[in-house]
């Protein structure tokens, strides 16, 4: 008969082997400690001043922040670490030596949130250097020696919000950085002071959002002194702007090789600076937003009647639509005048006013009544054209005939007569004369056997010629020069 063997002791060997086995892994694992050159601290390393040519390796991968600044670095390889750090938020490699970075440096770190590059010798920055940091939200890059920016160099950055490009020789104004929907949507901070810029591309800055312009540093650059430099810093000056306020004394423009602060230009007369009002006419669609400082606000609009603008109302022609923009929907004349946009966010509350102006006619009949003033002259300047082509190009009259022949009846033709008003000089004219002029009155032949058609003499038929009677002898008209009518109405001169 065999022992009956116990549960619990079966128990008590498995354990024994399953704590046997775990000892054996955790001897088998290398222990990754704080290295050697730096300070740790729960899950910050600081090897700052250490005089490091290389990154140290071994980095743990629990590191949240690491700090690599005043050190010696002057390449940044891809290989620069050998852990992937899914948890580094913060790297700090400013006053390094740093004048090359791979592509493919960040791949190590792709949930990075702040990056400081700042005080280094790099030149350029290639394209698509940054895309692997799509999480980053800060990019210092200030007092490097950068002459070139590559378009394509912060593709992907999706959540970027500040980046700092000041002190360095850029010379091209990046505008694809902040064009709205561009590749930075939420960049609200771009500070591109103290470099050698020296033309911005004004029209489109001015269409800007005030939030994107209020982060726009451009302070410290030898700009070209011009009126509209002068107009577009002014704006910004009346909406209280950041980038304007806190320095005004830096903001200066450069004319025949001299300093001139951009607010004092008065050698170029500019005009001074007036915020315009909207212009609608009736049935235009238009919508106005409440151009804020800061984005994410809350924003209400008020009528000039000082009555609260509804998100959705029934039958009206003015709403709000989601994004806090005023909509007009068929803008009428009463729609004209002051509204206000009472703005509230977590830092500060803002009041914009915007003055919208009606004219009382619609933009279509506006240019009916434009073509048919057109229509009008052209038709006038065509009706003296045909005046002076009647006057100047018909057939000459009996003032261009040079010396006047004798009559010949053989020559006269009844059925084509040139009447004058000329008083008649012939001596042998019988009968009273008066004084003023002779009254003459020239009927028309019927056409005869001698008659071509329209009532022109055929060549080599002639008609008979009456003798003069009554007060003057009435004289033929002159082949030579024709003025012929077609009538048989009798014509007083």
């Amino acid at each position: 008969m065999q022992p009956q063997r116990d549960p619990r002791g079966l128990w008590l060997l498995l354990l024994s082997l399953i704590l046997l086995l775990f000892e054996v892994a955790r001897a088998a694992r290398p222990v990754v400690s704080c290295p050697a050159a730096c300070l740790c601290a729960s899950n910050i390393l600081s090897c700052s001043k250490q005089q490091l040519p290389n990154v140290p390796h071994s980095l743990p991968s629990y590191t949240a922040l690491l700090d690599l600044s005043h050190n010696n670095l002057s390449r940044l390889r891809a290989e620069w670490t050998p852990t992937r750090l899914i948890h580094l938020q913060s790297l700090l490699l400013s006053h390094n030596h740093l004048n090359f970075i791979s592509s493919e440096a960040f791949s190590p770190v792709p949930n990075l949130r702040y990056l400081d590059l700042s005080s280094n010798q790099l030149r350029t920055l290639d394209e698509f250097l940054f895309s692997e940091l799509q999480a980053l939200e800060v990019l210092l890059l200030y007092n490097n020696h950068i002459m070139a920016v590559d378009r394509c160099a912060f593709d992907d950055m999706t959540q970027l919000q500040k980046l700092y490009l000041s002190q360095n020789q850029i010379s091209r104004f990046p505008l694809e950085l902040v064009k709205e929907g561009a590749k930075l949507p939420k960049l609200t901070l771009l500070d591109l002071s103290s470099n050698k810029l020296k033309n911005l591309p004004l029209p489109d800055l001015q269409k800007l959002p005030a939030w994107v312009k209020n982060g726009l540093y451009l302070h410290n650059n030898p700009l070209h002194c011009d009126c509209e430099l002068y107009q577009l810093f002014s704006h910004w000056q009346y909406r209280q702007l950041s980038s304007v306020m806190d320095f005004q004394e830096d903001l200066y423009c450069m004319s025949s090789k001299k300093l001139h602060n951009v607010f004092n230009l008065s050698f170029l007369n500019c005009s001074e600076y007036k915020e315009r009002a909207w212009e609608a006419h009736l049935g235009d669609t238009l919508t106005i937003k409440c151009d804020t400082k800061q984005q994410g606000m809350t924003k209400v609009w008020v009528t000039p009647s000082n009555e609260r603008v509804l998100d959705e109302v029934a039958n009206s022609t003015v709403t709000v639509s989601k994004d806090g923009s005023l909509h007009f929907q068929q803008v009428q004349v009463e729609d004209g005048g002051v509204y206000t946009c009472y703005a509230m966010g977590e830092a500060f509350n803002e009041t914009l006013s915007v003055e919208l102006k009606v004219y009382n006619f619609t933009l279509h009949g506006h240019h009916d009544t434009l073509n048919t003033a057109y229509t009008t002259l052209v038709g006038c300047i065509l009706s003296v054209v045909l005046v002076l082509i009647y006057l100047y190009l018909t057939p000459c009259r009996c003032w261009c005939r040079g010396v006047e022949k004798p009559s010949s009846h053989q020559g006269d033709s009844l059925s084509s007569s040139m009447l004058s008003t000329t008083p008649n000089h012939d001596p042998m004219a019988g009968g009273d004369k008066d004084d003023g002029f002779d009254r003459r009155v020239a009927f028309l032949e019927p056409a005869g056997p001698g008659q071509g058609q329209n009532g022109k003499l055929k060549p080599g038929n002639t008609l008979p010629v009456p003798e003069a009677t009554g007060k003057g002898q009435r004289r033929m008209s002159d082949p030579e020069s024709v003025s012929s009518v077609f009538s048989d109405t009798p014509i007083v001169v």
